[in-house]
C-alpha cells in the first residue's frame, strides 16, 4: 500500500526524574498504564496499519501482555531498545513494513486524532512534519558562567513535540548516516534536517505533555477526568 502509515512508539527510557521505581510509561492513568493509553490513540486512528512499541529488556513480556489484553492488534511488534533513544528508534524503524512512519514517544497519551492526521497530510506536501507548540514564555541563550548572551524572538521559537512523521526509506536512510558519522540528535527530525530532509512544524496542542515529573502526572489525571475518557 503505496501510502500505509506505522507508528513506532518509544518507551524504552528509564527516567529518574518521577522519584519512582517503575519507570514512568507504566505507571497507572485512571488505572491504566500510560503506555496503554498511547497506544490506544494509534490503535483507534484510521491512518495507522502497523504499530511497533520500542521498550527495555526487562519489560518486553508484560507489554506483550498488555498488548494481548487491551486488544491492541495493529501492535506487529515489541522489541527491546537500546541505550539511547536514537538506539531505540532505529531498532523500531528496522521492524516496520510501511511507506510512512510516526515516531512518538510513549509518555506523551493526549495527541489527538486530528493532530496525527494533520502530521501525515502536511509530511505527504513536505516531506516530514513534527508536531509542536509556539514557545510561550521568553527564552534566553546563556554561556557557561550563565551570563545572557541574546534574547531570541519569541515568534520564531518553537517547542517539539511528537508524533514526527517521515517516509520510512528516507528515515531509516538518515539513521544510518547518522550512526556512520557516530551523530547523536536530540529528536528524529534533526538527523532528518542534517539529511537535508525538509520538515514542516505543525501546530499541536499545550495538552500533549511530555509526562515525565509527579506534576506532569497530576495534570495528566485532571486532563484525563476532564475529557471523560475514562475507562474501566
Amino acid at each position: 500500500m503505496s501510502n500505509s502509515v506505522g507508528a513506532v512508539i518509544v518507551a524504552a527510557g528509564r527516567g529518574t526524574r518521577m522519584g519512582t521505581a517503575e519507570s514512568k510509561q507504566y505507571l497507572l492513568l485512571q488505572g491504566k498504564p500510560i503506555i496503554v493509553h498511547t497506544l490506544e490513540v494509534f490503535q483507534r486512528h484510521p491512518l495507522i496499519s502497523e504499530i511497533v512499541l520500542v521498550t527495555g529488556q526487562e519489560d518486553v513480556d508484560r507489554c506483550r501482555e498488555w498488548v494481548k489484553a487491551y486488544k491492541l492488534d495493529k501492535v506487529s511488534s515489541v522489541v527491546t531498545g537500546g541505550s539511547e533513544r536514537q538506539h531505540s528508534v532505529h531498532l523500531g524503524l528496522r521492524k516496520l513494513g510501511t511507506t510512512w512512519v510516526m515516531v512518538h514517544d510513549g509518555v506523551r497519551p493526549f495527541v489527538q486524532e486530528e493532530e496525527i492526521t494533520a502530521c501525515y497530510e502536511y509530511a505527504k506536501e513536505i516531506g516530514a512534519s513534527v508536531l509542536a507548540v509556539p514557545v510561550k514564555d521568553t527564552i534566553k541563550q546563556v554561556d557557561g558562567e550563565g551570563k545572557v548572551l541574546s534574547t531570541p524572538d519569541r515568534r520564531s521559537l518553537w517547542a517539539i513535540q511528537t508524533p514526527q512523521t517521515f517516509r520510512l526509506s528516507e528515515l531509516i536512510m538518515a539513521y544510518e548516516s547518522a550512526e556512520r558519522d557516530g551523530f547523536l540528535g536530540t529528536d528524529d527530525s534533526s538527523l532528518a534536517e542534517r539529511s537535508g530532509i525538509p520538515v514542516a512544524v505543525v501546530e499541536g496542542s499545550y495538552a500533549n505533555i511530555k509526562i515525565t515529573t509527579p506534576e506532569d502526572l497530576d495534570f495528566a489525571e485532571f486532563t484525563q477526568r476532564n475529557r471523560g475518557e475514562v475507562q474501566t
